[in-house]
């Protein structure tokens, strides 16, 4: 009895330590260093950061309800403790201002246990910018968030709204997660790609919402251990694996899931899209699964022939090894006849392609077929379109 009563008065005291610990927090507002409603908050928001990635136990920096406006801001760490930045108002970038050393309006850089969150928007004022990059990728445009190098982060209830370029791109980062995020742009806003990933690790991407003019998420090369779960896209140009094999010395993309995701309106479904003429490199483990499809152009696609405005050699094949790819329970409409289009490298076939259980319909008279370039997928369940058997 004795024994049993110790037991319980220690795990009490460590209970109330973790509570008393985790509860620890230190409140940065920006408003009491200056923050004025319709001005620029950046030294305001400069030093808020900088004391609460000085505080030794977890912190906040509190950016309240309200318009603000912000010139290009790094949030930069490593930081003291776990820390948090909480933005209930609206942050309005300044349309004329220049961009941080690294090409974005606000940066979050290594930093580990990281948070960001609060229900605000980043507001990137990009429609003065839209009509001036044409088909071009418009490479001094600013990203309205990066995230380099983040060790377990969360970021949640937040909003991207109307980016000059990219919305977020993801760069070197270990577990870290969005979860209910919106990204909110018209179809015609050009390059601003809803979520990029590269060469990171463990990134989950969860019941969220992205509306753009390009892809709603990409995944660049070095991607690795990706999931995307009970995402809606639209409009947008789908969900992408790359595009794949411009670049020297890129790294391969491995573990791949896109699960229980709505594309409505989109330019293309799930994609996998490499370079031809391209360096060497390797897609693997990559999985789409329960996706439903609204009026979708090219719902299913692999295209190892990518080759957008004719920059490349279209006549080298790819040289990016595409294996153990599965398409499973993909249903709905395409608002094209090729509902499902697999066009592999002639000079490395596919190889472990499954496709199984499709149903998509074209919203056309006529019924929806299937193509296929060098491979040869492996087929269960039922077949709307039949699958294809490759021409190779």
């Amino acid at each position: 009895m004795m024994k049993d009563m110790a037991k319980f008065v220690v795990a009490k005291f460590v209970l109330v330590l973790f509570v008393s610990t985790t509860r620890a927090l230190s409140v940065f507002d920006v408003t009491k260093e200056g923050a004025k409603i319709g001005a620029d908050i950046n030294q305001a928001l400069i030093s808020s950061w900088n004391k609460a990635c000085a505080s030794t136990i977890p912190s906040k920096v509190f950016i309240p309800k309200g318009i603000f406006l912000l010139s290009p801001m790094t949030f930069e760490g490593p930081c003291k403790a776990a820390i948090e930045v909480e933005v209930q108002g609206t942050l309005k970038a300044l349309t004329n201002s220049k961009v941080t050393k690294d090409g974005s309006w606000v940066t979050f850089q290594r930093i580990e246990h990281f948070t960001l969150s609060g229900g605000g928007t980043f507001d990137g004022q990009g429609a003065s910018a839209w009509g001036n990059c044409g088909n071009n990728f418009c490479q001094q445009l600013p990203i309205n968030i990066r995230f380099d190098f983040i060790i377990n982060g969360f970021v949640h209830n937040i909003r991207s709204l109307n980016s000059k370029q990219f919305h977020v791109n993801i760069l070197g980062c270990n577990n870290l997660t969005f979860q209910r995020f919106y990204i909110i742009a018209p179809a015609d806003s050009h390059n601003t790609d809803g979520i990029h990933i590269g060469r990171s690790s463990g990134i989950k991407i969860i019941d969220s919402h992205i509306r753009t003019g390009d892809d709603c998420v990409s995944i660049g090369d070095g991607s690795k251990n990706v999931s995307i779960t009970n995402v809606k896209c639209g409009p947008g140009h789908g969900i992408s694996i790359g595009s794949l094999g411009k670049f020297e010395k890129e790294e391969p993309v491995f573990g791949i899931t896109v699960k229980n995701c709505t594309l409505t309106n989109t330019d293309n479904g799930v994609r996998i899209k490499t370079w031809p003429a391209s360096t060497v490199n390797s897609a693997s483990m990559i999985h789409f699964e329960d996706i439903n499809m609204v009026n979708v152009s090219n719902p299913i696609l692999i295209d190892q022939v990518y080759c957008p405005w004719n920059q490349c050699n279209a006549q080298v094949p790819s040289r990016v090894k595409l294996s153990n790819i599965s398409f499973k329970r993909i249903r709905g409409t395409s608002a094209t006849p090729v509902a499902m289009k697999l066009v592999c490298s002639s000079g490395m076939p596919c190889q472990g392609v499954e496709v199984a259980d499709i149903q998509l319909k074209y919203i056309g008279k006529e019924p929806a077929i299937s193509e296929c370039e060098n491979v040869k997928p492996m087929i269960s369940g039922v077949m709307n379109p039949p699958a294809c058997r490759s021409k190779a």
